[in-house]
């Protein structure tokens, strides 16, 4: 029920509301709902892989050991990179924050960044169902990701001076 309130709570950003609402949310749920994320992501690509595999190893491994060949050598490491690529997101937020004079943390920007990719996500999932698409095509979303990020930021209040 948690993943569910994340998720619409996810598409109304950068509303004043949705966001207070997400930081609430632990980062444990944002882990795990980032790894969800990924898996919807991950089905185009399985479809393609399972339909489309001719010759060579994986052509000869039974159903069971292609689940396993896909997630080692497809999900792993797209998850490693889209992890790698929201911790860049959520840098380059920090940064913005400072120079905004916002008291924002890299956690706090990183979670926002989770949430944040929410509705790319599951364009490229829909989209990726009825046409091939690359996972390339997903560093497109890092750009859409700090827009969003920058206008969350700008919704925090700026630092009291002493």
């Amino acid at each position: 029920m948690i993943f569910f309130h994340a998720f619409i709570h996810s598409i109304k950003l950068p509303k004043k509301n949705a966001i207070f609402q997400l930081n609430r949310i632990g980062m444990d749920i944002a882990v795990i709902y980032m790894l969800i994320l990924i898996l919807l992501v991950s089905i185009p690509s399985f479809l393609q892989y399972t339909l489309t595999t001719g010759d060579g190893v994986a052509a000869q491994l039974n159903g069971f050991f292609k689940i396993i060949y896909f997630f080692i050598f497809h999900y792993l490491p797209l998850s490693i990179i889209i992890f790698i690529l929201l911790s860049i997101i959520a840098g380059i937020g920090t940064l913005i924050a400072k120079f905004m004079d916002r008291k924002l943390k890299f956690s706090i920007l990183w979670k926002m960044s989770v949430f944040t990719t929410s509705i790319p996500f599951l364009f490229y999932t829909i989209v990726g169902i009825f046409f091939p698409l690359q996972d390339s095509f997903l560093f497109l979303f890092c750009a859409y990701s700090l827009l969003f990020l920058v206008l969350i930021i700008t919704v925090y209040p700026k630092r009291r001076k002493k």
